[in-house]
């Protein structure tokens, strides 16, 4: 597909999960504190990765994050993942960050960063990733 330049810009990958923006998730300048911003890609990265490899996970690093825009209070926050590179027992997903205020018609990009994640077994040791 061709974009063409007044095509506005949209998220890549899957609606992994979306929440609402809180006061008790803001600062005194109704703006949403980037630890919150962090947890909830980190969850979305989870999930992502669950769905491939069926089993516990863990985060092992979060790389490249860039906060480009601020999220209002009260905005609805969603969290798009892709996958990346499966290996042994890690998996690679990638996560935007679009937010939407209650006034505005249409959503921003936040931010995005790459999570690598390892299977876990029940007994807290990685675990190799059975690929379908």
């Amino acid at each position: 597909m061709t974009t063409t330049l007044d095509e506005e810009p949209r998220p890549l990958g899957e609606l992994t999960l979306t929440q609402q923006a809180l006061p008790k998730d803001s600062n005194g300048n109704n703006k949403v504190y980037a630890g919150w911003v962090v947890s909830q890609m980190d969850l979305a990265a989870a999930m992502a990765a669950q769905r491939i490899t069926r089993s516990h996970i863990a985060t092992v690093t979060i790389d490249g994050m860039i906060f480009v825009a601020p999220i209002k209070l009260g905005s609805t926050v969603s969290f798009y993942t892709r996958i990346g590179k499966i290996g042994r027992s890690s998996i690679t997903i990638f996560v935007e960050v679009w937010a939407q205020s209650i006034t505005a018609s249409a959503q921003h990009k936040v931010t995005e960063a790459q999570f690598v994640l390892v299977a876990m077994s029940e007994k807290g040791r990685s675990q190799l990733i059975d690929q379908p």
